[in-house]
């Protein structure tokens, strides 16, 4: 009952920024990034992508509360790039990867529908198929 609707914890309300950046004093190079309506699973990847980057020296993530959709990542550089060049340079690989991945998919999804329509053109009523007019499957 006291539950907020669904949409609030994806959807960004008027204003409201999806990321956010504060310097940490106590630590040189340092930052924390306060992502908006996010989860563990963008935490979690950011934190792990960041850790392969050259001049990253720590990154880690934590979730305040599980019903407050927030993450916070702190990143820590050695200094050649800035914790939010190190973001934004992991953003734009992932974003790559994923876009490589989306077509490699879509290509393998066209083959596979390709093949399976050469499939089907044989197996008419005396096609090779089964005694119950199927392929085996």
């Amino acid at each position: 009952m006291n539950a907020p609707d669904r949409f609030e914890l994806f959807v960004l309300s008027d204003g409201e920024k999806k990321i956010s950046e504060s310097v940490v004093s106590g630590m040189s190079n340092c930052s924390d990034f306060l992502m908006l309506k996010e989860d563990h699973t963008l935490g979690n990847l950011l934190s792990v992508y960041l850790k392969m980057a050259p001049h990253v020296m720590m990154a880690a993530y934590k979730i305040g509360h599980p019903n407050v959709p927030e993450v916070l990542l702190r990143v820590q550089t050695d200094g050649t790039v800035t914790p939010r060049e190190a973001l934004v340079t992991v953003c734009k690989q992932l974003v790559a990867m994923y876009g490589q991945l989306g077509r490699e998919f879509q290509k393998e999804l066209a083959l596979r529908q390709y093949a399976d329509q050469g499939e089907n053109a044989g197996a008419g009523p005396s096609g090779g198929a089964g005694p119950s007019g199927q392929n085996g499957f």
